[in-house]
């Protein structure tokens, strides 16, 4: 399925929790599927860390989407009978106005002053792209990690505006190691000389080292003990002995080297601080003084929560506890703790039981074309 990217611009400003608005963005993204004539078929798809709209199929540049094994034709969110609509989110490097942009007000790259952004107002931004297609409610929001947060705010915020909501492998706030790590990943880019105060566009310069340290950190909390210790053992690369140096000897070692050169590659470092400052702000029970059970209380929709046991990152704990407050409320709630060895990074993988479990999810999930 060959795929393509649409850009629509706001130019009404909107508002940001931080107190700052952001006038005159663009938001990129993709659809995949027919809306039907009732306009009840539409799923969106919010994206973790370091994706972006590109959910499914193949797109000009050759790339596959990044959950391809969860959205298409026959898959488990069958878009033989879903509308399904991926987005960039603001802040991003991926094409939506980001530090990267220009800001109206100065001609010059946002930088370090593009305005800190939450998962709320990412849904709000959403929310006018929900509008702008003429979306009246979507059948499901659906996400995993970062995502998953997403759709969950989608469901508190906008409760009208969501039938079903899909949390995979997320959590309703982090726990304070969660943030200990991602501070740690900040302070590589903040420190690394080449990111001049977040204003290194002007400089002609990548803060490489910065981002290599902040992926490989981050690339660890995605993966379980138990497959590190599968794919990589404490394999030497090259020698059957100790070298007695620093440079790269075991094979997990160059692992997180190759995931930290490619990630450079590629993605923003003011990006990057920013996505992670969003997932450390998140609390679904902020504004309810702390009081998940109170904050879920006006939600409508059914849920879906689904977890992995050796993810370590958001625990099997944290969805558990989501779950008990939407039982407490009498919400309609399925979940399912998936035994699956992979970590966190299990949500983006092809796990038949977990692949299994959102298809019988999304079969139930009626629209008025299969009346």
């Amino acid at each position: 399925m060959l795929t393509q990217t649409h850009a629509i611009q706001f130019s009404d400003p909107l508002p940001l929790q931080s107190g700052a608005r952001i006038r005159d963005y663009t938001l990129m993204y993709e659809t995949y599927g027919t809306l039907n004539a009732a306009g009840d078929n539409a799923v969106l798809i919010c994206h973790a860390l370091n994706a972006s709209h590109h959910v499914a199929g193949i797109n000009a540049q050759g790339e596959l989407g990044w959950w391809d094994n969860m959205v298409g034709a026959g898959k488990p969110v069958d878009t033989n009978r879903f509308f399904v609509v991926g987005v960039n989110n603001l802040g991003s490097c991926f094409g939506s106005t980001g530090p990267m942009h220009n800001n109206p007000d100065t001609g010059k790259p946002y930088g370090a002053d593009f305005p800190l952004i939450t998962v709320e107002d990412w849904v709000d931004a959403q929310k006018r792209l929900m509008d702008a297609l003429n979306i009246k409610q979507w059948a499901a929001v659906m996400g995993g990690s970062l995502g998953g947060m997403q759709a969950l705010a989608w469901s508190v915020h906008y409760p009208n505006a969501v039938r079903n909501c899909v949390v995979i492998a997320s959590t309703t706030k982090l726990s304070a190691q969660n943030i200990a790590f991602n501070d740690v990943a900040r302070q590589a880019i903040l420190n690394d000389p080449d990111f001049h105060g977040g204003h290194f566009y002007a400089h002609g310069v990548v803060p490489r080292q910065g981002l290599r340290v902040a992926r490989m950190i981050g690339h660890i909390t995605y993966l379980s003990d138990d497959d590190m210790a599968e794919k990589f053992g404490r394999d030497l690369r090259n020698s059957a002995d100790y070298g007695f140096n620093y440079g790269v000897e075991f094979e997990i070692e160059s692992y997180l080297r190759y995931q930290g050169d490619k990630f450079a590659d590629y993605f923003d470092a003011n990006t990057y601080l920013l996505t992670t400052k969003a997932l450390d702000y998140y609390d679904a029970a902020r504004e309810f003084g702390g009081d998940l059970s109170r904050a879920l209380a006006a939600t409508q929709a059914r849920y879906l929560i689904a977890s992995f046991s050796t993810d370590w990152r958001f625990s099997p704990e944290c969805s558990r506890e989501l779950v008990k407050a939407l039982v407490k409320n009498k919400r309609a709630v399925t979940y399912a703790e998936i035994d699956a060895p992979h970590g966190h990074d299990a949500f983006l993988l092809s796990d038949a039981r977990y692949h299994n479990v959102v298809k019988a999810y999304f079969d139930l999930i009626p629209t008025q074309a299969d009346a």
